[in-house]
């Protein structure tokens, strides 16, 4: 039994898996060995490839490729554009399909329009990457990231906010009220106490 939509245009190959849910638009291949979680968006003309795992809730927009190599976990959004990469050394005439190199996108994670993710990084929880940043090494959760190459230009809350810490080292996101602690370089959310 199917649970979940696929526009005509959609070329979804047999031996995949796609949670329910989940909703496939005009013009994208699911491919083979694919598995997609539930409740995700998966936009116009986009690829997912052999071996790619998607998360639950993972939104996709439109003309993304994800090649076989990498992984998203859950709520990771993918802007419209972005590019991953899988081989470092790409040639025409020499073939690598068996050097693929895999790439990790955390929870929470989204990537910005036209990005690149060079393959075999991870791009830490709640991570925000820029449009047009180029990221070549791995990313911090909750770091904010821009430019080519990319380079990191603060922190963000999981609500996409940029935190300002103060001297103790904390930070609050203004629509949530999370607050945020920064230590030796790291972000952590704090618990919220019991009521």
């Amino acid at each position: 039994m199917i649970t979940y939509q696929a526009h005509e245009t959609a070329v979804i190959d047999d031996g995949c898996i796609i949670g329910s849910g989940t909703r496939i638009w005009h013009f994208s291949h699911i491919m083979e060995g694919a598995v997609i979680g539930r409740n995700c968006s998966i936009g116009q003309n986009v690829v997912v490839s052999p071996g790619v795992t998607l998360g639950r809730n993972v939104k996709v927009q439109n003309n993304v490729s994800i090649y076989t190599g990498v992984s998203c976990e859950d709520d990771v959004f993918l802007g419209p554009s972005c590019v991953f990469t899988n081989v470092l050394t790409p040639r025409s005439a020499v073939p690598r399909k068996d050097q693929y190199i895999k790439t990790l996108v955390k929870r929470g994670a989204s990537i910005g329009a036209n990005a690149t993710i060079v393959c075999g990084h991870t791009i830490g929880e709640y991570a925000l990457i820029g449009a047009g940043a180029v990221v070549t090494k791995d990313v911090a959760p909750y770091a904010l990231i821009i430019g080519n190459p990319a380079r990191q230009m603060g922190w963000v809350s999981e609500y996409g906010h940029r935190l300002a810490f103060d001297n103790a080292g904390i930070a609050v996101c203004p629509e949530s009220g999370d607050v945020y602690k920064l230590s030796e370089g790291v972000v952590s959310k704090k618990e919220r106490e019991q009521e």
